[in-house]
């Protein structure tokens, strides 16, 4: 157990909780694992207790990571490393928090001795799950430069659209993607520096490898005010081009408290996992913030590509207690026999980007005897709402709101809806604004209005509340489909859909109907067991399948399998 605030720098932003003993968790089956609170007795206690004001300096490098690194000196913290990575074929790194502040450091005086950069400059930063990721992060922060991480599956057309609208100054890549720089690199006026991670020099690159040899680890933390920018995430909207998502210093690194201490409810002895790649805004929350705010370890894996083997292998061989990923990642990992492994450390599972079926929490329960904690947020937020250990789970649910977040259903006034009704999905931003929400879409002002109505920032998808608290997704503001009148939301569809056994994944779409405006289509994988089926009946024992799970209105009119021709989607 924790003490009753982990560092000096949280009694400085003033952050208050009081750890009370965990409670009683509801009993499932036979095989199902109690795994009780760590940092909390229930969900009343986070509401009630919960308390996050910001310091007007803050950076989180100097903050926390310097601070963990003090307490591991005075041996008050477990043995257990701040970063743990492997690469599938025998390479394993770890880093103490020393470490990371040391090889830190020595990164932060690249960016400014050599490549030149000041506090507010841009740094363009794509690379794949290796070490040199996570010290890119440190290094910004250290620096007061502005991270702009990037996903390693950006076109030539991709980067050079990032390079001009942030007019970012140095870019960090791998031997992969530096081609396609390279390609561009003369359309954007602001860059000039380049660094690699490769064991080969490459002309017109500096060889981070190499720099880091020879760089010091003597460098002073820049004094970053808690509301400074921080770093941008790109971020797709239903139309035009990616905007500009900014976070502060303090929306981040001091927001993201609520995600590490309550919904992944990490200690500095767990262990934790996130599959998110590092383009995301989820690598920040669960790969970076929230874990070392906690004190925890950050586990990674350099999983180029998505393998349920491995990572069957990866959380029966490590100490992992905490794992993340995201719906599509545990559809994919229920559909392959786990008969043969155990996962002995794992404790805890927490899932987010998407909603995720019932029917899938309800096979990994099964087969693992662990729950799914769903969480709900966006690039632009922390944890929204969340399932909470100790809380009864209502599947289907993305749970109750966040402490962090005064959250409600609304009408298209603004008004306050009443539980049952459904609406858009708001967050209280008036008067007072909460920590954990984005500063502005970069140079984008009318974007950063749109999300306002009232007092509410709107968060673009719809749900509806429960007389119980309980929030429950219904779609995104715009995927509604209408049909005969009759509202109906994709993924109540896609969940009745991967209820039957033949249908592996699902997605669905409206689709143009001369007499109902709009009708349902469905585009559905199915299982190798049946694919020798005929699929014309397949297809109808599916669609009477779907009247038999939710409201016989919403089944889908159309249904495209995955060996058929199909027109793109809404055609």
């Amino acid at each position: 157990m924790l003490p009753l605030v982990t560092m000096e720098t949280l009694l400085r932003a003033k952050c208050f909780w009081r750890l009370a003993i965990p409670g009683s968790v509801r009993e499932l089956h036979k095989d199902y694992r109690i795994v009780p609170p760590q940092n909390f007795s229930n969900y009343e206690s986070i509401k009630q207790e919960f308390k996050l004001e910001t310091p007007e300096y803050f950076n989180f490098a100097k903050d926390i990571l310097d601070q963990w690194t003090n307490m591991e000196k005075a041996g008050k913290r477990p043995s257990n490393p701040a970063f743990w990575w492997i690469n599938g074929n025998g390479e394993e790194v770890r880093w103490s928090f020393e470490e990371l502040g040391s090889l830190s450091r020595k990164f932060a005086n690249i960016l400014t001795e050599a490549c030149a950069l000041k506090r507010g400059d841009r740094v363009i930063v794509i690379l794949p799950r290796i070490p040199e990721w996570w010290l890119a992060n440190v290094a910004c922060l250290r620096t007061g430069t502005v991270l702009i991480p990037g996903t390693t599956q950006l076109t030539q057309r991709d980067i050079l659209y990032r390079l001009q609208s942030s007019k970012a100054k140095c870019i960090i890549t791998d031997e992969v993607l530096a081609p396609a720089v390279d390609a561009v690199a003369s359309k954007c006026e602001n860059l000039h520096s380049k660094l690699i991670v490769s064991q080969k020099p490459k002309d017109g690159w500096g060889n981070l490898k190499e720099m880091m040899k020879q760089a010091s680890d003597n460098h002073t933390c820049v004094k970053t005010k808690h509301d400074e920018m921080m770093a941008i995430y790109f971020t797709s909207g239903t139309s035009g081009t990616p905007k500009m998502t900014g976070h502060t210093h303090s929306s981040f690194g001091l927001g993201l408290s609520v995600n590490g201490r309550f919904w992944l409810d990490l200690t500095p002895s767990d262990v934790i996992w996130n599959t998110s790649d590092t383009g995301w805004a989820k690598s920040a929350w669960s790969s970076v913030f929230s874990p070392w705010i906690q004190g925890a370890c950050v586990f990674a894996h350099y999983l180029p590509r998505f393998d349920p083997t491995s990572i069957f292998q990866t959380l029966s061989e490590f100490p992992i207690t905490v794992f993340c990923s995201a719906p599509t990642a545990y559809r994919m990992l229920i559909q392959n026999d786990m008969t043969s492994y155990k996962f002995k450390s794992l404790k805890h599972c927490v899932s987010a980007g998407e909603p995720i079926n019932p029917e899938v929490t309800e096979q990994w329960r099964n087969r693992t005897g662990l729950d799914i904690y769903e969480g709900y947020g966006q690039t632009e937020t922390v944890l929204i709402c969340g399932n909470f250990k100790g809380m009864k789970i209502k599947s289907g649910s993305m749970g109750k709101p966040s402490p962090a977040f005064d959250v409600k259903i609304l009408d298209i006034n603004g008004n306050v809806l009443p539980p049952g009704e459904e609406g858009d999905i708001g967050i209280q931003v008036l008067p007072n604004r909460p920590l954990g929400l984005f500063a502005h879409y970069i140079d984008n002002p009318t974007k950063t209005a749109s999300t306002l109505r009232g007092n509410f920032y709107i968060t673009g998808d719809r749900g509806y509340m429960d007389e119980d608290g309980y929030f429950w997704f219904v779609a995104r503001s715009d995927d509604i489909i209408l049909s005969s009148g009759y509202r109906i939301g994709p993924f109540e569809v896609e969940s009745a859909l991967i209820e039957h056994p033949a249908v592996a994944e699902a997605a669905v779409v409206s689709s143009p109907d001369p007499i109902r405006g709009e009708v349902v289509k469905a585009f559905i994988v199915l299982s190798h067991d049946y694919k020798s089926h005929d699929q014309e009946q397949l297809k109808k024992e599916i669609q009477e399948h779907v009247k038999k799970i939710t409201a016989p209105y919403k089944y889908p009119r159309k249904v495209y399998s995955s060996w058929e021709t199909a027109t793109a989607p809404g055609k």
